[in-house]
């Protein structure tokens, strides 16, 4: 604890050189703030595209990317809100640029650590909050607090007034009085139904997300007809429910890493992709040296929509990945799966299988040699990403890559 409060220390001292050194540049553009468990990227990325569409200047920093005026910039590895130094240079570079709005995905460690002290917000949009990175929050309630503090750091908030932790949050901005704004699928159902009927990747969670985005981009003063064609228009980022290879059977990446998201992620897709009598094969593992009390849950959520299962690594970093996948599996078996070996690994037969294959690639091929016409291999946990890490390395990796050279060679 001692070590991570002189850390936290040690990131307010830089992000304050940091604010002096470029100028305090959140003073000179409007700054949004976007945090949540699940739906940030989506929502920065949908938000971003319709203030674009509508002829605003404005950049953004998102887990895969920054766009700063027509500069993409690299932000790194397994990042999503930057040093503190790197944000400030971003904002410096935005408002030099003449930006009006400035989109900040912001992490929970992020807020914790000081990473964005000195940012002026104007909005603070919170998706959802469903537990995870417990292993550094420590308990649910010490994370609800701490994505709090982007709301509480803001000038105004909107908040999804159906997301369970909603109580939660406005109990935390009541008490300082800090002014807030709810959305939700139901409180503007015109909204709702308009989207539902003209985009169909806009169900279930992402329904939320583009609901959000419309509702912070009229509220920024773009007409409601402007950013309601915006949606239409709008194209899933890399690595979200994205669509890799699609001809005897598809195969959908995603970034999705959270129990929560998993769940979300295979329920919409058997709704929009399967039909009666295929089936989907779920190919994922879990980060290692993260929180380990999401893994059966994980593990449980995918055995409830899946109908194959197989493990694998996802940056087990110094951790045994066999263990991840032990762990995993807990929540697997609870749904009454049955382990086989990969030789053996098969769908059907009035049971439900799962496998463990550690090599990524050789589990991506084994899914692909059991799919049969019509079925959908879901690979979740990377999405975007383009490395993974193995100990303490980094090695290049993409899913995407990796399913469209196996696909080839089939």
């Amino acid at each position: 604890m001692l070590i991570r409060r002189l850390k936290n220390i040690t990131h307010l001292l830089l992000a304050l050189a940091a604010n002096i050194y470029y100028g305090f540049p959140s003073r000179k553009v409007t700054v949004i703030g976007i945090t949540g468990t699940d739906g940030k990227s989506t929502t920065v990325h949908l938000l971003y595209h319709i203030l674009k569409e509508s002829s605003r200047k404005v950049s953004m920093v998102s887990t895969i990317r920054a766009n700063i005026g027509d500069s993409v910039i690299d932000t790194g590895l397994h990042t999503t809100t930057p040093n503190p130094f790197l944000i400030q240079k971003l904002l410096r570079k935005s408002a030099d640029l003449g930006d009006e709005f400035f989109i900040l995905e912001v992490t929970s460690h992020a807020l914790d650590q000081n990473r964005i002290f000195g940012v002026r917000f104007a909005m603070g949009i919170l998706t959802n909050v469903t537990p995870e990175h417990l292993d550094y929050h420590k308990d649910f309630d010490s994370y609800i607090k701490t994505k709090s503090l982007l709301l509480l750091r803001s000038r105004v908030s909107l908040i999804n007034r159906d997301d369970s932790s909603t109580r939660k949050v406005l109990e935390i901005l009541n008490k300082y009085k800090k002014p807030w704004y709810e959305y939700g699928a139901h409180k503007n159902g015109s909204l709702q139904r308009y989207i539902e009927k003209e985009i169909p990747l806009a169900t279930g969670y992402n329904l939320y997300n583009y609901i959000v985005a419309y509702e912070v981009a009229v509220q920024l003063g773009v007409k409601s007809e402007d950013a309601k064609h915006a949606l239409k228009t709008f194209q899933l980022p890399e690595g979200r429910l994205e669509v890799v290879f699609n001809k005897k059977f598809k195969v959908i990446v995603d970034f999705a890493h959270t129990p929560n998201a998993i769940h979300n992620v295979l329920e919409v897709i058997r709704s929009l992709h399967m039909r009666t009598g295929n089936r989907l094969i779920h190919v994922f593992g879990a980060a290692g040296l993260r929180d380990s009390q999401k893994r059966p849950l994980m593990g449980e959520n995918s055995s409830t929509f899946s109908d194959g299962i197989i493990l694998t690594e996802e940056d087990y970093r110094t951790e045994d990945p066999l263990e991840i996948s032990a762990q995993i599996a807990k929540g697997i078996e609870k749904n009454g799966w049955v382990f086989v070996p990969p030789e053996k690994m098969t769908l059907g037969n009035g049971k439900k299988y799962y496998t463990v294959i550690i090599d990524r690639k050789k589990a991506i091929e084994k899914a692909l040699s059991i799919a049969q016409s019509g079925d959908v291999i879901v690979i979740t946990g990377k999405g975007h990403e383009q490395s993974l890490c193995r100990g303490k390395k980094e090695f290049p990796w993409s899913d995407r890559k990796t399913v469209q050279e196996i696909a080839v060679n089939t």
